[in-house]
């Protein structure tokens, strides 16, 4: 699987036991609006908190607290999928409060050039999942082991990108290639933002092939887990690709 979260092991040792409880497609599509509400009133908090202060160290403490937190969480999940029933919600919270600060700092500053690019991201994420469900639906691009190859090396050269460019910036060395609104920067994230969008056929494969093969209820809250890990790094990309083209035309 190209989502780390969502991998062949925990597939395998989710369904190699008869349940009395198993995991339904429809129930995943529950527990993930659920998750998205949670997100949500996270964000509408340190939105709220930016406006009020229109200081970014009124919502840093939430910020840096729910993306460490959200990321241990997410970790902990990842491990030990029987949790995520209890954890996940705690995870949307936490990416909530992080997402709602940045989306108020990127408002904030693309106001008079970008005005409404948190929106924007936000519409271009809901409409590039709902694209994706109706070509995962349609079978126009089928999901197989080929696909699979393709979409985890893609996903494991941008995790390294992104790791090689934390590293390097540690000793002052900024990838300006990775950060600038130059039209090979503007380049580079529109290829993330489709491995990004393509990876969400690998989320619904899963939780699909899951569902049939009788996995456990609380997969379901680990499949809407996942789903939420692609949709957050999705509307990052898309946020960022936004001001990347607003940073373009100035």
């Amino acid at each position: 699987m190209s989502n780390p979260v969502l991998s062949e092991k925990i597939f395998r040792e989710s369904t190699n036991i008869t349940y009395s409880e198993t995991m339904t497609v429809k129930g995943t599509a529950m527990k993930s609006l659920i998750l998205i509400f949670m997100v949500l009133a996270g964000a509408s908090y340190t939105w709220k908190v930016f406006y009020e202060s229109l200081n970014p160290g009124a919502v840093n403490p939430w910020m840096w607290g729910g993306l460490i937190g959200g990321l241990i969480t997410g970790v902990i999940i990842s491990f030990k999928p029987n949790l995520a029933q209890y954890l996940a919600p705690v995870y949307a919270v936490l990416q909530g409060l992080f997402l709602g600060a940045i989306s108020a700092m990127f408002n904030n500053a693309f106001a008079l050039t970008a005005p409404g690019i948190v929106i924007n991201a936000t519409l271009l994420t809901i409409i590039t999942a709902l694209v994706m469900l109706l070509i995962y639906r349609a079978n126009i691009i089928k999901v197989d082991g080929k696909f699979a190859r393709i979409m985890v090396i893609a996903v494991s050269a941008i995790g390294f990108f992104y790791l090689i460019s934390i590293v390097l910036s540690m000793f002052g060395v900024n990838l300006t290639m990775l950060h600038n609104s130059s039209p090979l920067s503007i380049g580079i994230s529109i290829v993330i933002v489709i491995v990004a969008a393509f990876s969400l056929l690998m989320d619904f494969n899963f939780i699909e092939k899951a569902s049939a093969a009788g996995a456990p209820k609380y997969m379901e809250w680990y499949g809407a887990f996942g789903l939420m890990v692609t949709l957050i790094w999705l509307y990052l990309e898309l946020l960022k690709l936004l001001a990347k083209f607003a940073g373009n035309r100035n």
